[in-house]
């Protein structure tokens, strides 16, 4: 297990979660023109509260995940200080600990089920241990999202309490349990679900992608993890509608995470 922050530095190194990261710079700059653009493909359920310029978006995403502001700096690919990687942890463990003190109700929820389900899971049967009502509203609720396909139809599942999308017409298992969404869609039918049951509905929602922005926007405390190409949550956290935002690269191989989740739990005093 990471007892400290040196060892998760070169865990994160080693790993390729934060510094010389898998993501692209054409790739985040496309993203940044995307976003500026108000495209809502890349907006993950967020309005933004005014017009971001490209330039804004090089500058934030500098300040927040220590990627180069240079303009000119157009190939290559993308570098994540993991120094902000670890404050930002410190903030994600901070307000899990205060959810347990608090014996809030939690709803997790990821666009990136491959990769993050398990770091999630984690988290989640920690804040369910300390008492923390973990939610699953709607599971089995189908979700039309449009696709560059057309409509399709998925479905809410709740693999280890974290709400993902999955292909109803897929036999269950490992390799189909969840599928890659950016969409804030699914966020939206589990709280129509929650609120239909009468309730309760999340005093926060921990994810990534649609989930965490979706909260944010309707005034749902969130916490999340963003890539760096992903600059609707650090927009949010700026305008102040997710105030945790971890930047990391939201891509590496699944069991990579299971070390950053431990670090989490020690540091917000929840325990398996």
């Amino acid at each position: 297990m990471l007892t400290d922050a040196p060892l998760l530095r070169r865990h994160l190194l080693a790993t390729g979660i934060a510094g010389p990261v898998a993501t692209s710079r054409d790739k985040s700059l496309r993203r940044y023109q995307q976003f500026a653009a108000r495209d809502p493909r890349v907006l993950l359920g967020l309005e933004p509260e005014r017009d971001w310029s490209v330039a804004e978006l090089l500058r934030l995403m500098a300040e927040r995940c220590g990627t180069s502001g240079d303009p000119g700096r157009i190939s290559g690919t993308e570098v994540i200080d993991p120094d902000r990687t670890i404050d930002a942890l410190h903030a994600f463990a901070e307000r899990l600990r205060d959810a347990a003190r608090d014996c809030e109700a939690v709803l997790f929820g990821t666009g990136h089920p491959d990769r993050l389900l398990g770091f999630y899971a984690l988290l989640a049967a920690g804040l369910s241990a300390a008492g923390c009502v973990v939610l699953t509203p709607g599971e089995g609720r189908d979700v039309d999202i449009t696709t560059r396909f057309g409509v399709r139809t998925y479905r809410l599942n709740y693999p280890g309490s974290v709400a993902v999308l999955g292909d109803p017409g897929l036999s269950a298992g490992p390799a189909t349990r969840g599928v890659h969404t950016h969409s804030p869609l699914p966020l939206r039918a589990a709280l129509g679900a929650a609120a239909a049951a009468g309730g309760p509905l999340p005093g926060l929602v921990v994810g990534d992608h649609g989930w965490a922005c979706g909260a944010g926007q309707l005034g749902i405390e969130a916490i999340g993890l963003a890539d760096a190409d992903d600059p609707a949550l650090f927009v949010a956290q700026v305008e102040g509608q997710v105030p945790v935002v971890v930047p990391l690269d939201d891509s590496v191989q699944p069991d990579s995470y299971g070390p950053v989740a431990d670090y989490v739990l020690k540091h917000a005093r929840l325990s398996l």
